[in-house]
């Protein structure tokens, strides 16, 4: 069986191949996952900057959940990324999750950022 670390770089790697072959096609939703807090933020790689961020420690997102780094959080970060993208005009997305597993907290973002009116 392969070890925790190799699994690791894998998701990794296969994560990033995949947005490398459609990179510059459409801004990438990337997700990043602490210990404490979420982040989000839709990145325009053709011109090398980012059109919208959200996280679980803004203040106004963290007064209506209990913790920052619960689901219910996930959720309303995706609520709040899905906003601001669509008010910076972007409609369409690549969702980078990096090397995280597609469950829990990311699968929440996810999901609530395609309810927000997100495409990906």
């Amino acid at each position: 069986m392969k070890d925790k670390w190799t699994r690791y770089q894998h998701r990794k790697t296969s994560t990033r191949r995949r947005l490398f072959e459609h990179r510059g096609e459409r801004p990438r939703l990337s997700v990043h996952r602490s210990l404490k807090y979420i982040y989000a933020q839709v990145i325009d790689d053709a011109k090398g900057v980012t059109l919208a961020t959200a996280s679980s420690m803004d203040k106004d997102l963290k007064a209506g959940v209990k913790s920052a780094k619960s689901i219910d959080a996930a959720k309303k970060v995706g609520e709040e990324i899905a906003a601001k993208a669509i008010k910076a005009g972007v409609k369409k997305v690549m969702f980078d999750r990096g090397a995280y597993v597609y469950h829990g907290r990311v699968k929440a973002l996810a999901d609530a950022a395609r309810a927000g009116g997100l495409e990906f």
